[in-house]
């Protein structure tokens, strides 16, 4: 999680919503991510999108068998589909979501029976230093609109 703060970072720096990801196989990162839908001008280039990509690239192959994903930000409806396609095993993320979750903030698809594939979650994990790389990118933001 910390390697995906530290990417939350870099995106909060090139003034993208600060949220970074990681797929991890057998202890070791196979992909990074981080948000990036301004400046790819792309609606789906979320962290955890950018992540599963790379790891996918890495190793050979869209069905990420017995991967684990790690996100600062509780994942998106999109995020979690793409998360069920590529077979991700488990998905630990940190600040939960209200306005979009779909991880048990606004509902939980990881529980939906009628799904053919299911991850272990945990929600939570650095969960204050997650959300306050979010809360200070909004600060500042609207600071910056202020002063305009």
């Amino acid at each position: 999680m910390r390697e995906a703060l530290a990417l939350a970072r870099e995106a909060g720096a090139m003034g993208e919503v600060p949220v970074g990801a990681v797929v991890v196989k057998d202890g070791e990162i196979v992909g990074r991510g981080s948000n990036a839908p301004i400046s790819r001008h792309d609606p789906s280039a979320h962290a955890e999108m950018m992540a599963l990509r790379d790891a996918a690239l890495h190793l050979g192959n869209y069905r990420l068998v017995g991967c684990e994903l790690y996100v600062t930000l509780e994942p998106c409806v999109m995020c979690v589909g793409a998360m069920f396609h590529a077979r991700i095993a488990r998905v630990v993320y940190g600040a939960h979501d209200p306005k979009t979750g779909a991880a048990g903030s606004i509902f939980n698809l990881f529980t939906e029976t009628r799904l053919n594939h299911h991850a272990r979650i945990e929600g939570g994990l650095l969960a204050e230093e997650c959300g306050k790389v979010l809360s200070d990118f909004f600060a500042m933001r609207r600071a910056q609109q202020k002063a305009q």
